[in-house]
């Protein structure tokens, strides 16, 4: 299935977004590495509605205006989209850094939205103050990062010897991006778990049992924490399971929103 990426504007913040499919709409909201229009995960979630997968303001080629520095900006940039494009009975999918901004548009207002589904997200505190929830993505090397991430660390190597320039551009603002939103307090936002009562919509929680970036435990804390949220594993993946296990991804999305 061929993607059309196009240009939205939104309170006069252009962003890329890609877009194919038709039917009910899922808008997903991709992790800090970004997305790629020929990324596998598209074409699965594609199959069964109509996907919109924008980059972030800031990610990308996606302007980032100099006042938003936060989730919170993000959150509230994606309720806009909503109402600019329209959306309604939208299924929200965010995978970490994505499953953040998800959780805090769902806190905030879930008029629009359907369903959520949340894939091994980051963006809340679990532990004690003493205690490291989430692996400082920032103070390791890259091959340690693969290691940490992936059930299979090849499956985000890259060769920035051979890329386009562009591309190595892209991976280093997204890198850049991430960082920004995301340095202090580093994940999370102090104030998201105990609001995450208000999501009264059905929520998944997907989880890649072999992420190391987070542990098992974190993954069900911010589960319980969302009223009736069920989770489900997904073998054979890390933190991002929608590039390990595109098509399991995919199916467990849509056996869910079927269900509902």
């Amino acid at each position: 299935m061929s993607s059309t990426t196009s240009a939205i504007t939104v309170n006069g913040i252009p962003i890329e977004s890609i877009e194919l499919g038709r039917g009910r709409p899922v808008l997903f909201l991709h992790p800090g590495i970004g997305i790629e229009a020929n990324a596998p995960v598209l074409d699965r979630l594609a199959a069964r509605g109509r996907l919109i997968a924008p980059t972030h303001p800031g990610f990308g080629r996606s302007e980032g205006p100099k006042s938003f520095d936060t989730v919170d900006d993000l959150a509230y940039f994606y309720l806009d989209l909503l109402d600019e494009l329209d959306l309604r009975d939208v299924a929200v999918v965010g995978v970490s850094f994505g499953g953040w901004i998800a959780a805090e548009v769902a806190i905030k207002s879930t008029a629009r939205i359907s369903h959520l589904v949340l894939a091994n997200p980051v963006g809340i505190k679990v532990g004690s103050r003493d205690h490291r929830d989430i692996a400082d993505i920032f103070a390791i090397s890259e091959d340690d990062f693969l290691s940490l991430a992936y059930c299979d660390p090849g499956a985000g190597k890259r060769d920035y010897k051979t890329m386009p320039e562009a591309d190595v551009r892209t991976v280093a603002r997204n890198r850049e991006a991430t960082a920004r939103y995301a340095w202090s307090p580093y994940m999370h936002d102090p104030k998201l778990k105990g609001r995450l009562h208000r999501i009264r919509i059905p929520t998944l929680m997907l989880w890649g049992t072999h992420d190391r970036v987070l542990s098992e435990s974190y993954g069900r804390a911010y589960c319980d924490a969302i009223p009736g949220a069920r989770f489900e594993p997904i073998e054979r993946a890390g933190h991002l399971p929608h590039v390990e296990q595109p098509e399991e991804f995919a199916d467990k999305v849509f056996a869910f929103i079927d269900s509902k």
